[in-house]
């Protein structure tokens, strides 16, 4: 399975659990319906990985967590607030670059809004 086949089964589960929650609630409880969603698709599902930080060969274990990593291939980074800006995008780009992975998705559920609230975010190049 491609990245963009599982880039559209998550955008499936983020519309899925949006339609059932809406807006409002904790960036956890969002975390936890989607990680059930794309299990019950058939995705294998991680969440909270630990992501730490190689500098200058030195391994940095800083307690930054991936929210869900989907297919090892994926990273989905959840928010719950009040409008997303620039530095959540880099956020998403950095943890991409640390984890030697291509793909994320960032999404705010605390939205009127969700399709603008989705976005990917492309690391390097995907085959």
């Amino acid at each position: 399975m491609t990245e963009n086949d599982i880039s559209f089964k998550i955008r499936g589960a983020i519309f899925r659990v949006y339609k059932n929650l809406g807006p409002g609630l904790l960036e956890s409880v969002y975390e936890a319906a989607l990680a059930y969603e794309l299990d019950k698709d058939g995705l294998d599902v991680k969440t909270q990985v630990a992501l730490p930080v190689l500098y200058d060969d030195m391994l940095l274990d800083l307690g930054f967590r991936i929210d869900i990593l989907v297919n090892d291939t994926v990273i989905v980074e959840i928010k719950s607030i009040e409008g997303l800006q620039n530095v959540h995008h880099k956020q998403v780009l950095t943890y991409l670059k640390l984890s030697d992975r291509k793909l994320g998705i960032l999404v705010n559920f605390n939205t009127d809004d969700i399709n603008r609230n989705i976005v990917r975010k492309i690391y390097g190049s995907i085959a």
